[in-house]
């Protein structure tokens, strides 16, 4: 059995190869057997097409391995010896035995590298990525090229030269996968754009587009008619300290508030259709449907429109109401403002003249209470002083003046008495005499006294009757004091009732409006999306939140 011998393996190093020196001896070196190439595809150009710019085709260059097989001649050497006089660095001649073992060729040196490369029509100074130079699993190696990968090359028409992704490097491949990232979100991104411009769309900007074609197209113009007035109250002549400091409006403020109710009030709305007929106007059908009112509308339904076309606002600071009244028709406004004045001006005096009727109807009712028990008192003293003497406290003077008197005469004669009975042998017809005219003085002074204060048969006594007298007196003069503070209330309940009079002041007369003040169609429309807006925005914000709790 006969065993092939081992082929010897030798190295080539990658720095330049020395030339072949001549033997001592004078004969040439033999010649080297370059090693056997394997067997490989070359990929020669089509004949067919045609670079664009040259007239004729490239010719068909020779295969590699053939060229290596063959020994090298002296143009090869020639041209060895060409290439080392270029001056080539240790790099470039690296890269170019790294293109020679990629296209399958066998250079015996690095310049011999250059020249094979060169003869193949490749440059061997190209640029290539490292991992290009790894064989591929399938094992089939890249046929080398015709001509200069670095120039542009004509495409034949009709036929597909794509980069197949077995062949591709991975930072190839990588920069294509971020490009189709990139491309995703860019789509990703015109989608959502398109997606939130079709929301806005169809939620902003058309309903939008209806309102500001409703406000300028089809909304009725409306007139409105502004009147200002005041409710004043009668100027005070007796107000002091403070009070007559402040202002008539602030003491009006309660009927001022008073009035702008009535006015807002349903009641003021049913008054003045049936006057002047507010139903019949705004369900006319030359007004627009949605500030229509329908035909023989509820109160309800009228109460609303009315709302909206008659405002009316109070300022505390200067006391004013102030009312603007819209129509279709300007001198329907007008009407429609006087109306409302006028029935403010009957609310105004009802107020104040229910008040003032109250005040002096009780004033009235004190003054004839107090002149009735004054007329009782002296009808009662009156009787009094029928029945007894016409004047009992003198009567009763002239007793104590009698009794005075008697006194004084008694004292007298008990003093003589006494001075006769001191005398050791008095004359007794006189002691006798004297004795008498005291019994009869103190009869006399015991008759005047019994008769002040005891009472004769049917009849009371003299001081009993002075007393009543007296009692009567007193309540009359009590009731002529209660009836003089009765007259001195009522004078003063008059003077205030008439400091309470309140008075409506029109310092704005309606007047006809000659252009229309509603619909104010840009504000409106800038109104409209702004609403349309925020409420998109609210239910955007919702969603998401909502979609985020969700997820979570």
């Amino acid at each position: 059995m006969t065993t092939k011998p081992k082929a010897k393996k030798f190295r080539v190093r990658r720095s330049e190869t020395p030339p072949a020196q001549p033997a001592a001896d004078g004969t040439a070196p033999a010649p080297q057997a370059a090693p056997q190439p394997r067997p490989h595809a070359v990929n020669l150009p089509n004949p067919g097409a045609q670079p664009q710019g040259q007239a004729a085709p490239q010719p068909r260059p020779q295969p590699a391995a053939a060229n290596a097989a063959q020994p090298t001649p002296q143009g090869a050497e020639a041209a060895i010896d060409a290439i080392k006089r270029e001056g080539l660095t240790g790099r470039q001649l690296r890269m170019a035995r790294r293109m020679a073992q990629k296209n399958n060729l066998a250079p015996t040196s690095d310049y011999d590298a250059v020249r094979l490369l060169r003869e193949a029509g490749i440059d061997p100074f190209q640029r290539t990525n490292m991992l290009d130079l790894m064989p591929s699993d399938k094992g089939a190696k890249p046929p080398a090229k015709a001509g200069k990968v670095q120039l542009p090359q004509t495409m034949p028409m009709g036929k597909s030269n794509l980069p197949s992704t077995e062949t591709m490097s991975p930072a190839e491949m990588r920069a294509l996968e971020i490009g189709e990232i990139q491309k995703d979100i860019a789509r990703r991104r015109r989608r959502r754009l398109l997606l939130l411009l079709a929301r806005l769309s169809a939620f902003v900007f058309l309903p939008t587009l209806f309102a500001g074609w409703y406000f300028y197209n089809v909304a009725t113009p409306m007139y409105s008619t502004k009147s200002a007035f005041l409710v004043q109250q009668a100027d005070s002549t007796g107000g002091g300290g403070l009070g007559g400091l402040l202002p008539a409006q602030l003491n009006s403020n309660q009927d001022a508030i008073a009035v702008q109710d009535y006015l807002t009030s349903k009641d003021a709305m049913i008054r003045l259709d049936n006057d002047v007929g507010f139903k019949d106007h705004f369900s006319n059908p030359e007004i627009d449907p949605i500030q229509r009112l329908d035909e023989n509308p509820s109160n309800e339904k009228a109460y609303k429109v009315y709302k909206k076309f008659v405002k009316i606002g109070y300022d505390p600071t200067e006391g004013s109401i102030r009312m603007e009244v819209s129509a279709s028709d300007p001198e329907i406004a007008t009407q429609f403002s006087k109306a409302l004045i006028s029935y403010a001006e009957q609310r105004v005096d009802d107020l104040s003249q229910r008040k003032r009727k109250d005040q002096l109807r009780d004033a009235r009712n004190s003054l004839d209470t107090a002149k009735e028990e004054r007329r009782n008192a002296q009808i009662e003293l009156v009787r009094l002083q029928e029945s007894t003497v016409l004047d009992p406290e003198g009567v009763i003077a002239s007793l104590r003046q009698q009794i005075t008197n008697l006194e004084i005469q008694l004292q007298e004669k008990q003093l003589q008495l006494a001075a006769l009975e001191d005398n050791a042998r008095p004359n007794k017809a006189r002691v006798e005499g004297v004795r008498g005219d005291v019994r009869r003085l103190q009869a006399a002074l015991a008759t005047q006294r019994a008769r002040m204060t005891e009472a004769t048969a049917g009849e009371e006594s003299l001081a009993s009757k002075t007393s009543q007298i007296q009692i009567a007196q007193a309540d009359l003069a009590a009731a002529d004091l209660q009836m003089q503070t009765a007259l001195q209330t009522l004078k003063q309940t008059e003077l205030e009732a008439n400091r309470q009079v309140r008075y409506l002041t029109t310092s704005v007369d309606p007047v006809s409006a000659q252009d229309p003040s509603y619909p104010r169609s840009f504000e409106n429309t800038i109104l409209a999306f702004l609403i349309f807006s925020g409420i998109y925005l609210m239910i955007s914000l919702t969603a998401s939140i909502l979609r985020e709790q969700v997820s979570s």
